[in-house]
């Protein structure tokens, strides 16, 4: 596996700590093959998000969304299966998952829902006042007088 420095850009920028932790995070070898389960991330309005997550199978009560310190987490875990039941082929996995979402900082989760199957957790994008456009003003200098005005 090939290992990004990312030094070079992290001398020239301020606040982006973090991009090294993603890029690393993004580039580990075992996430390659985990799709379970499968979601979506959609942008449903201006600053306003959505992940969408399959969990066929699970319960609301059997689903767990938590936010610390801008990773969103969700988890899932099995219930008891029912032995008097057999299956000649069980295509709906129902395995326990944990699935993390790192969030930028202006992202806060507004709420989830859970229909048909679907998990559908809300997101949105509050920049702070700070961090918004803003229009500077140019203050003239007052003309100095030149030599033949003063003459």
């Amino acid at each position: 596996m090939r290992s990004f420095d990312m030094t070079p850009l992290l001398r020239s920028s301020v606040g982006f700590e973090n991009l090294n932790r993603l890029v690393d995070f993004a580039t580990r070898p075992d996430l390659a093959g985990d799709a379970y389960p499968p979601y979506n991330i959609e942008k449903t309005g201006d600053d306003e998000y959505r992940v969408t997550m399959a969990v066929a199978g699970f319960a609301q009560d059997d689903l767990d969304i938590s936010v610390k310190e801008n990773v969103l987490t969700i988890k899932a875990k099995a219930g008891e299966d029912d032995s008097e039941r057999t299956f000649l082929h069980r295509g709906i996995a129902k395995r326990s998952f944990e699935r993390r979402f790192h969030l930028a900082d202006t992202i806060r989760v507004t709420g989830a829902s859970f229909e048909n199957g679907l998990l559908n957790v809300e997101l949105v994008r509050e920049v702070p006042e700070h961090k918004k456009e803003r229009r500077i003003e140019i203050n003239t200098v007052a003309a100095q007088p030149t030599i033949e005005q003063a003459a």
